[in-house]
């Protein structure tokens, strides 16, 4: 079977048909599911219904808040004026009366005016002006006690007298004061979650859990659907320091929390309250389908961005930015919904421009950022040309093979070869994990090496007891390795010691593999194939050398342009397999070879030389 790939599947762009200058962009792209949840929990005006906002940076979460809450925040229906008066029957907790706009100050207004001498009268007088029963009551309440001149202080903290619309405020530095607000010299001043009630507080999560204890305090207010001020300290009548407790007010605050999908997860399982309280969770996702309606809103999107900077933008520069923004994403099928990271390239761009932003300012931006951030990767090849990481790109060995490993920094990545060395000998151990031995692997990766245990047995030892000692280690590696796409190599590895089977050193490989020897595809896959063919261009390039991949990475495939043209020269080389057979026939160029009618590979296959050699290690396990 033919697995290596032409240029011609390996090469990708979007054609200049895709590019409509006319249809604009239309309000925020490619979160149809996310903006449907928000809008239902914002139309939803029952207790819970605040809103916990997955998703990335730059995916156009504020936005699409911003552009939802403009839907529902002209209903005045729940907006309302809210003013602390004196409680004759407890007067360390002030109550909250709750009236229509422009009654809280009217209602100030009436009672900063009372004075010992007619009080009594003035506030039956007063009674009628309103129709709130709860403000009748206790403006009878005080009308019916004696003096203080504490009923002349009331505290107007919401006054929407000509208010048109309902609150909506980001907090974006959240602290106790900044959202309860604090008492100051007996007066009541609210703080933002006050002033959001009968609207909307948006908050960051990481910021709010950043500061001690105030997740806690915020969840005891959605609770009480108001306030309780930690209050300054005042002195009583008897010189006692006491502690004013301002009542809740009754108004519904809408939270909603923007946080990554990792802290909706751990809240989720650790907190009893957090469902209870959130009950609506839009989730912004990074990348989105590539269809004409999203190319469309993208491609507006960063005409807009152009526009910004006094520049226009050619067809060349949007559509290296759809690749790039479909490489952002690792699919052809996708774009990233990280709509900021490519208006940064557009300004970036802007500045590189004397007229039209053209295709090649955008990719000397995209190449001037890789510069920016290539030292590490630099280094790297550096030691593996001094003879410092003994990494081999030519030749072969038997039981070594180049794995590949994508290393993280910040915004970038860059995959680079991983030596994996696989040994063999007598023994009942199994497969023996160094790096587990050594408090550095992963739960993933030693479920990965279980699962070859699980394909040696399937493949070979149906017959007879699989008995080895087999050792695999990641070479010259020094820190803690996870997940499971590195277990193809680590099996072709094994394989090789097992049969002694030579294999290329100029063929790196990656690739997840299930028990029955089935490639899966991996993350990171193009800067795995660029990092290993940087390796070859700095330590020594034959023209031979080349990656395998799992045939399903081939729709995430989008590589740089200098690696498209050395596979269309046929001096670097991509394979797509299925399963490990495959591979193992590219590395040693030797057949797999299946089974015949008594069960039994022929003779010169790799297989047949692996499964002897098996029968022979638990011949020698038995006799000693």
């Amino acid at each position: 079977m033919q697995t290596e790939l032409s240029y011609g599947e390996i090469a990708f762009s979007y054609d200049a048909s895709v590019i409509d200058r006319t249809a604009g962009r239309k309000g925020i792209v490619g979160q149809d599911r996310a903006l449907r949840a928000l809008r239902s929990a914002l139309h939803t005006n029952r207790p819970g219904y605040n809103i916990f906002i997955c998703g990335d940076f730059g995916t156009g979460r504020l936005s699409a808040v911003r552009e939802a809450v403009e839907e529902v925040i002209s209903d005045v229906t729940f907006i309302k004026d809210v003013i602390y008066v004196h409680n004759p029957q407890d007067v360390s907790s002030p109550v909250a009366l709750i009236l229509p706009p422009g009654q809280g100050r009217q209602l100030a207004c009436e009672l900063e005016k009372l004075d010992e001498k007619g009080y009594r009268e003035a506030l039956t007088s007063l009674i009628a002006d309103f129709s709130e029963q709860r403000v009748r009551n206790h403006l009878a309440l005080l009308a019916a006690s004696r003096w203080d001149a504490r009923m002349a202080k009331p505290t107007l903290v919401l006054d929407n007298c000509g208010v048109e619309r309902r609150p909506f405020i980001i907090e974006a530095h959240p602290s106790y004061t900044n959202l309860f607000g604090r008492v100051e010299d007996g007066r009541i001043i609210p703080g933002s979650y006050q002033k959001a009630s009968g609207g909307f507080l948006l908050l960051f999560a990481d910021e709010l859990l950043a500061e001690k204890g105030l997740w806690d305090e915020l969840k005891r207010h959605m609770d009480a659907t108001g306030m309780a001020v930690k209050g300054g300290h005042v002195q009583d009548a008897l010189g006692r320091d006491s502690r004013l407790r301002p009542e809740a007010i009754g108004l519904q605050t809408k939270i909603i929390l923007l946080a990554g999908d990792e802290l909706y997860d751990q809240l989720s399982e650790k907190d009893a309250d957090f469902l209870r309280l959130f009950k609506s969770s839009p989730q912004f996702d990074y990348r989105m389908e590539a269809t004409k309606e999203n190319i469309a809103g993208c491609t507006g999107y960063l005409i807009d961005e152009a526009a910004n900077t006094g520049h226009e933008i050619s067809d060349g520069a949007l559509l290296l930015l759809l690749r790039h923004s479909s490489w952002f994403a690792e699919s052809r099928e996708h774009l990233s919904s990280q709509l900021a990271l490519l208006g940064d390239i557009v300004s970036e761009a802007a500045s590189l421009s004397q007229g039209t932003i053209a295709e090649a300012d955008i990719q000397a931006v995209i190449d001037e950022r890789e510069y920016h951030v290539g030292l590490s990767e630099d280094r790297i090849n550096e030691e593996i040309a001094s003879g410092d990481l003994l990494v081999a790109v030519d030749g072969m060995k038997v039981g070594i093979v180049n794995g590949l490993a994508v290393m993280d920094r910040g915004l970038s990545s860059f995959g680079t070869p991983a030596v994996i060395s696989a040994t063999v000998a007598p023994g009942s151990e199994g497969i023996v994990n160094i790096e587990h031995e050594a408090g550095l692997s992963g739960e993933i990766h030693d479920k990965g090496l279980l699962i070859l245990e699980g394909y040696l047995r399937k493949m070979y030892a149906m017959n007879f007891p699989l008995s080895i000692y087999a050792g695999i280690c990641f070479e010259q590696n020094y820190s803690e390795i996870d997940g499971d796409s590195a277990s193809s190599s680590e099996l072709y590895a094994l394989l090789s010691a097992i049969g002694e089977i030579p294999v290329r050193q100029d063929i790196a490989v990656t690739g997840s593999v299930n028990q029955m020897g089935l490639l899966q595809p991996v993350g990171g896959i193009n800067e795995k194939v660029s990092g290993f063919y940087h390796s070859c261009r700095r330590v020594g390039y034959t023209g031979r050398q080349g990656i395998i991949i799992p045939r399903q990475n081939l729709k995430n495939l989008i590589l740089p342009r200098e690696v498209e043209e050395a596979v269309k020269e046929g001096s670097f080389h991509i394979w797509a397999v299925s399963d490990i057979e495959e591979g193992m026939e590219i590395m040693t160029g030797l057949p797999s070879g299946q089974r015949n009618a008594r069960g039994i590979f022929p003779s010169g296959s790799f297989n047949r030389r692996i499964e002897d050699r098996l029968k022979k290690l638990y011949e020698s396990g038995k006799s000693s």
